[in-house]
């Protein structure tokens, strides 16, 4: 699509508000490519912070005009180096204001970078290098060289640039430089303007590789042009607004926020997992982008603080908690926003008007008494959160509804730069991932006869835009096989459309679980469901082929201690190890506690909205460790990797079903 044409779609068939929004970002309408907004930033913002880490030493603040800057000093001294247009330069790294400079010093340079995370095991990074045909690479530190250089010998890398401060070891056959270098470099020698467009390719986003090799998704700078210049239809922010980054900075959603958000003269602050909770009290920011485990997170920190109160307390939020869910539930349909009342007469929304405002007087106290002191623990000036990367489950959802935190749950993949769908504080649907983007068109289709369905019905989700990747790196098969003749692309994901056009997903094609009677299962809602029992902390459903679901369960370790308590209790095994962590202190298979969560599983699972008895969870384990990064089975935008559960499992759940 050319620049013109698709300039001009974004303006077509879209709100005022809508249309308004969008004037604020037209200075970039006419940019060829990504790079070309920074100077265009740093004359618009130059001395407002871009960039801040707090948590490096030393502490790393950059301003706009200084950023624009290093972008061209690093592009400059990789061209002096030899790089040339279309190069392709392998980025390893992770989160930090030198990422973002190599990033974008790069693009400036003409040449494409593919990117992953220093923490990558060893073959997926070297399979990366060698499948984009880098001849440079980017990275982290002297430990990730370490790492890969062994088998860097096969391959043309011939230059590397370390983003440390590292002294730079020599080496014949490979020139190696550490990030002040090549900085000094970029300083003595003049850019030379390369020619980029729309269609030109700015990037490789590997994907995680956890159903076979990797697969190098090729996004354009019109890919992620379009996400700059049609968020600002979502948020508005303000220049010097503060938005804290804990995402990898190489995943597409992370990544292209970002994009919008500098673009906008917002500050980036860094965090890490370790730090955020922290991070969010001290830095309060106007705006996060996250995945749901983190605002899961935030939810149990806060029902742990519940909990911890006297028994009178303990009734009084409960009590507060309930009838503000009333309010928030009258308020939606009121409003025309519930998904279970769609169809909602005149008289019946009314009605639902006058039930909120009865309950009004109960939830403002509530925000008084309880629900401003939980803000405080999102820093008290959060103006939107984005969610993504995952369904956000339902609880979490009102929870943060309740206590006055607005989340903006999104939709996209990273064959799709990412965001294709995505909640308007205007029209917050919870439930939904919202309406499409400007230029962006969904279409629901039949699995089998990919036939279109109509609204309301359940069917597999495809997407068309300006967003959509061009293909799959040298892999024409795999790109024929997800993008149709007309440029449809198919997401994988099952859904159906409200009448006001939000996407509303209930899970994966590939997730399903198919049961014995031939009934298909999608597994997030019912885990979502069970994550609202206070004792499960994650939960993994599997029974494929079997007569009935199955639970791996990751117990809520505290929880379970504070209610054996209150049931002045001994969980204990025989002949406890003082040394042993908590849950290895803990019989997970008592009598007492099994008992305790199949009542549990059975009240969240038949509590839970469009219940049929094939949800119903039979055999569980408890697992007493974590699913995670570190152990394997989690990815790093913090989704399960059911794969890789079900294998490390296999004995066990065999065993359940046996």
């Amino acid at each position: 699509m050319s620049k013109t044409k698709s300039a001009s779609i974004y303006l077509a068939n879209i709100s005022e508000r809508e249309h308004l929004a969008l004037k604020r970002l037209a200075d970039y309408t006419n940019l060829n490519s990504l790079p070309e907004i920074w100077p265009l930033a740093a004359k618009l913002f130059n001395n407002t912070v871009a960039l801040h880490n707090p948590h490096a030493q030393p502490e790393v603040v950059i301003n706009y005009t200084q950023l624009a800057e290093q972008i061209q000093k690093f592009a400059a001294g990789l061209q002096a180096l030899g790089v040339k247009a279309g190069d392709r330069i392998s980025l390893i790294a992770d989160n930090s204001p030198r990422w973002f400079i190599a990033d974008q010093g790069i693009m400036t340079a003409g040449a494409v970078d593919a990117v992953r995370s220093s923490q990558a095991e060893k073959e997926e990074l070297l399979f990366i290098v060698a499948n984009s045909g880098s001849t440079a690479l980017v990275v982290e530190d002297l430990k990730t060289l370490k790492k890969l250089q062994d088998r860097l010998k096969d391959l043309p890398v011939q230059l590397v640039i370390l983003l440390s401060q590292e002294a730079a070891p020599t080496e014949e056959s490979l020139k190696v430089l550490n990030f002040s270098q090549l900085i000094e470099i970029g300083s003595n020698h003049s850019l030379e303007p390369v020619e980029q467009n729309y269609d030109t390719l700015a990037t490789l986003i590997y994907t995680s590789g956890t159903t076979g090799k990797p697969k190098g998704v090729m996004l354009s700078h019109g890919n992620l042009i379009h996400q700059i210049t049609t968020m600002g239809t979502v948020v508005q922010p303000k220049v010097g607004d503060i938005a804290l980054s804990i995402l990898p900075s190489w995943h597409s959603y992370e990544r292209t926020v970002e994009y919008f958000l500098l673009s906008q003269g917002c500050t980036q602050v860094y965090t890490n997992l370790r730090s955020v909770k922290r991070d969010l009290k001290e830095i309060k920011p106007h705006y996060m982008v996250a995945v749901p485990r983190l605002w899961e997170s935030i939810y149990e920190g806060a029902q742990k603080q519940f909990r911890e109160q006297p028994a009178n307390k303990q009734r009084l939020i409960n009590f507060l908690l309930s009838n503000s869910d009333r309010y928030i539930k009258a308020q939606r349909i009121a409003e025309g926003l519930s998904l279970e009342h769609l169809d909602s007469s005149a008289m019946e929304r009314l009605s639902a008007r006058l039930l909120a405002s009865s309950l009004f007087p109960i939830h403002a106290l509530g925000e008084k008494l309880v629900y401003a002191k939980v803000r405080e623990a999102t820093g008290g000036r959060i103006k939107h959160v984005i969610s993504g990367g995952g369904a956000l489950p339902k609880h979490i959802d009102s929870f943060f509804e309740i206590i006055g935190v607005e989340i903006l749950q999104g939709y996209g993949l990273t064959e799709t730069s990412p965001v294709t769908n995505v909640r308007r504080p205007w029209h917050n649907v919870r439930g939904s991932s919202g309406p499409t983007l400007p230029a962006t068109e969904i279409k629901i289709v039949d699995p089998e006869t990919r036939k279109p369905l109509p609204v309301g019905e359940r069917g597999l989700v495809l997407l068309r835009g300006p967003q959509i990747m061009q293909g799959y790196y040298q892999n024409p098969e795999a790109t024929a096989k997800a993008i149709d003749a007309e440029g449809w692309f198919d997401s994988g994901d099952l859904g159906w459309l409200t009448p006001q056009n939000d996407l509303v997903l209930t899970g994966r094609a590939k997730d399903t679980i198919v049961l014995t009677n031939g009934e298909n299962i999608e597994p997030q809602p019912i885990e979502d469901a069970c994550l609202r029992s206070p004792y499960i902390d994650q939960i993994m459903l599997v029974g494929q082929d079997q007569r009935s679901l199955g639970a791996l369960i990751v117990p809520n370790i505290e929880a379970l201690e504070k209610w054996a308590e209150t049931q002045n209790l001994n969980l204990s095994t025989p002949g406890d190890n003082l040394t042993a962590s908590p849950s290895q202190k803990i019989d997970m298979e008592s009598k007492i506690i099994q008992e305790l969560y199949r009542k549990e599983l059975n009240r969240e699972v038949q509590n839970r909205p469009g219940y049929r008895v094939d949800d119903r969870i039979g055999p569980f384990k408890l697992i007493p460790e974590p699913f995670s990064i570190e152990n394997g089975l989690m990815t790093q935008t913090l989704k399960i990797r059911r794969h890789v559960v079900a294998e490390r499992y296999r004995d066990i759940i065999n065993a359940m079903f046996a």
